[in-house]
């Protein structure tokens, strides 16, 4: 039994942590293996290479004289480059005072300006480097669904059907199937569909063309759900079929929707079918503020699941061009919101109990974990793509805030003095500091 399987039984706080830590872990060793490798090829020494703060619990040099260690404490790491006075890459101006030209072109901060503006960007850039890798290679695994809709694979449900994998569905209820491909017709298609079931089905299966009983086709199954949603923190569980809200039986995952989005927040009262045995849930939906294909934010009543199909339908593979321009999109689209929602926060147009801190990552690391390997791969590209952007904000302490000293340097032909950069790193660390205690209280608040 692996780490995730153990996680489907969620709820205990040491899963949950050892989830946030591979998560973590992975994302800040590309982050800082970035700013090692690109600072070793433009002559850039490293001393240290952390994974990790605090008392070392393994360590070795290699043949650069590098040290590669692992730390107690695994919320981040660092690189020491020649020169750093710290962690934090300080300059170490004693040290530096007593070296030749040539052992300071080897430090960072006697480096050569393109080298070292090359190396701090570096971190964020591996970052999305390993967001669109980990995305292309979920979309390579799960292929794209062809034009015609076919018949995969059954989901779990209460009601008898004939379908079987390999069908082709030409048509439900009498109405003609348009394909996937028509977009717009194929929606006008669902619709038309009537809220009932046992429904006719119409399907090619090898060389016949057979009349047979199917369910409704978009029932209302919970196929993922948002971790620390209303849905999750109750206990509905991936492959759940809620049947009924508030006595009223429901055969099309619209019918909930409606339920949730005019409830105004009232608790709903949930009949479930788990594989064969009936369940009751009250539910209470919760305000979420999400984001709109047109820019902004929209306020609505959610409870945090996603439906879909009642089967999973055939895919084809999917070429490596496609994948990686689908992982490219998918990176922009998670830098753009982070940015969009941030912007938002600040402006009080949502609210800032969108902020999450550590202890709320932490949680939903354990509960994209407890979903499966694709769920919890898929999140490190999500949580990648976010750390790579807030690297690059302005702020000293931050990789943006070094770039920004570096855009200085550029432009006034000499660096910001020492003293000038000690202040700044201060109140840079100052600004991160209580961004991060801020978010710690949402966590604990949970508003």
């Amino acid at each position: 039994m692996d780490i995730f399987s153990l996680l489907s039984g969620f709820g205990n706080t040491f899963w949950i942590l050892i989830a946030f830590v591979i998560a973590l872990s992975i994302i800040v060793a590309i982050h800082e293996y970035g700013h090692y490798i690109v600072g070793r090829w433009t002559g850039i020494g490293a001393d240290v290479f952390s994974l990790g703060f605090g008392p070392v619990l393994y360590s070795r040099v290699d043949k650069r004289g590098t040290k590669w260690q692992i730390a107690a404490i695994p919320l981040g790491g660092y690189v020491k480059f020649k020169g750093d006075a710290n962690a934090a890459s300080g300059k170490d101006g004693e040290s530096m005072s007593t070296m030749t030209d040539e052992e300071r072109r080897h430090t960072m901060h006697g480096a050569p300006l393109w080298a070292r503006t090359a190396t701090v960007a570096a971190g964020p850039i591996f970052n999305f480097i390993l967001s669109i890798l980990v995305f292309a290679a979920v979309f390579m695994s799960e292929g794209e669904v062809g034009d015609k809709l076919v018949v995969g694979g059954m989901h779990g449900l209460p009601q008898a059907h004939e379908l079987l994998p390999g069908d082709e569905i030409l048509s439900i209820a009498g109405l003609e199937n348009p394909g996937l491909e028509d977009s717009e017709g194929f929606s006008a298609f669902v619709d038309a569909i009537p809220l009932e079931q046992p429904l006719a089905f119409n399907v090619q299966r090898g060389s016949d063309v057979l009349d047979v009983k199917g369910p409704y086709p978009y029932p209302p199954i919970v196929l993922s759900l948002s971790p620390r949603s209303a849905a999750y923190e109750i206990g509905l569980e991936v492959g759940d079929v809620i049947t009924s809200v508030n006595g009223q039986a429901i055969v099309g995952f619209s019918e909930l929707k409606e339920a949730v989005e005019t409830g105004n927040g009232e608790v709903l009262l949930l009949t479930v079918w788990r594989m064969g045995e009936e369940l009751e849930f009250a539910l209470a939906p919760r305000r979420v503020d999400e984001p709109q294909a047109e820019g902004g934010f929209k306020t609505s009543w959610r409870i945090g699941i996603g439906g879909g199909l009642a089967f999973e339908p055939a895919t084809e593979t999917l070429g490596l061009g496609s994948a990686l321009y689908g992982g490219v999109v998918q990176t922009n689209r998670i830098i753009q919101g982070s940015i969009s929602g941030l912007y938002h926060m600040i402006t009080g147009a949502i609210s800032s109990c969108n902020l999450s801190g550590p202890v709320g990552i932490a949680q939903t690391s354990g509960a994209m974990a407890s979903q499966g390997v694709q769920s919890f791969i898929w999140f490190i590209a999500v949580l990648s793509a976010a750390i790579g952007m807030l690297n690059l904000f302005p702020i000293p302490m931050l990789d943006g805030g070094h770039l920004v000293f570096y855009a200085y340097e550029a432009v006034a032909g000499r660096p910001p003095s020492d003293g000038v950069v000690r202040v700044l790193m201060t109140l840079g660390l100052m600004i991160v500091m209580s961004l991060m205690a801020f978010g710690l209280l949402n966590d604990i608040v949970r508003c």
